[in-house]
């Protein structure tokens, strides 16, 4: 993955509460708290770099004393996470979630003050490890098997400069562009490293790509028209195949992603022979069924991804990217109605119900 960390771990402590006064029953102060805070512009290495030890201690209280027989709150510690963020336990049980700029999350509690509860003695704050896990939040996600032209589709329809070059695997690591309409809309995209057979079991880059997905809006599938094939020990699978393997992975990590949005992108239109490979997979995705005798019954998908459009394309030529660009701004336009159809039907049902 090289430089970029997606999963970080902690150890967080809230600060001790403040001494209490038993001649006069003062209350010591309580300890600062722990708290993450969503900020645009951060990522996990930032924090790593920032914090070697990894280790944040919240102030403690301050004692009561004749002069302020309330002691003052400890400072609290806050910790600027990015976007996307999952809280985890070190056991891996998901306690919070900070999706948007200045959402909160307290991570570590202050003890209470001394006081005549607790013979005025203080208590130490909360301590425990968490972890820290980013999933990439884009509006789309390609989805492929290596060498299939993402990072090529993405240098082409937006800013993002991606590593791109004729072996699989370039990407390492997820890259994010944004493609920028002549309304001045954005819509961001997320290139994740390419699935392997067997991601879904964590072969190659398997979680680490696949729990990215989960936080994207829409699926965008890129696939090769001329087939494709990993290495000479593995099988040399046709486009068709490549979109029923692709489906298979989503559907055995997480059956919910087969019910996200889907694009499909057919590239390397440029090459020999595309047109005839081209209109034999359109005939099989009319029909998937009916070629299902093709694959393995393991690889075959219990449910197929229903594309809202099918767009031939090659990065090389340029050929079919505006068409793509306008079909991701209609599908992206559609489910923000559809949302918006939503939510004003469940505010007017609030409406009655209340009326």
């Amino acid at each position: 993955y090289g430089n970029f960390i997606d999963d970080l771990r902690l150890y967080v402590r809230g600060g001790t509460g403040g001494m209490g006064y038993p001649r006069l029953g003062g209350e010591g102060g309580r300890g600062g708290d722990v708290w993450f805070v969503a900020q645009e512009k951060t990522t996990l290495k930032n924090i790593r770099d920032r914090y070697p030890q990894k280790r944040f201690v919240a102030g403690a209280g301050a004692n009561s004393s004749v002069k302020a027989l309330k002691g003052e709150k400890g400072k609290d510690c806050e910790v600027h996470v990015p976007l996307g963020i999952s809280v985890l336990c070190d056991d891996g049980k998901q306690i919070g979630e900070l999706n948007a700029a200045g959402e909160r999350f307290l991570a570590a509690r202050g003890g209470l003050g001394g006081s005549l509860a607790t013979n005025f003695m203080p208590c130490k704050g909360q301590r425990r490890i968490v972890r820290l896990d980013l999933k990439l939040i884009a509006d789309v996600g390609l989805v492929g098997f290596p060498n299939a032209g993402k990072s090529s589709l993405l240098s082409s329809i937006s800013h993002a400069k991606p590593e791109i070059a004729n072996y699989a695997f370039t990407t390492i690591q997820p890259q994010l562009g944004k493609i920028m309409y002549a309304d001045y809309k954005q819509i961001s995209v997320a290139d994740l490293p390419g699935l392997i057979e067997g991601a879904h079991a964590n072969k190659g880059m398997g979680h680490k790509f696949l729990k990215h997905v989960e936080r994207t809006k829409q699926l965008l599938l890129v696939v090769d028209i001329s087939g494709f094939q990993l290495s000479i020990k593995t099988q040399f699978r046709t486009a068709f195949e490549t979109v029923l393997l692709l489906t298979k992975e989503l559907e055995l990590y997480k059956e919910e992603l087969l019910t996200k949005p889907a694009l499909l992108a057919i590239n390397k239109m440029d090459l020999p022979c595309a047109k005839d490979n081209l209109n034999e997979l359109m005939k099989q995705l009319q029909n998937p069924q009916d070629f299902f005798h093709l694959l393995q019954e393991d690889t075959i998908p219990a449910k197929m991804l229903e594309f809202k459009d099918i767009i031939p394309m090659s990065t090389f030529t340029g050929e079919g990217i505006e068409e793509l660009k306008a079909s991701i701004r209609k599908s992206i336009d559609e489910e923000a109605e559809q949302e918006n159809e939503k939510y004003r039907k469940k505010k007017l049902l609030l409406l009655r119900t209340s009326a």
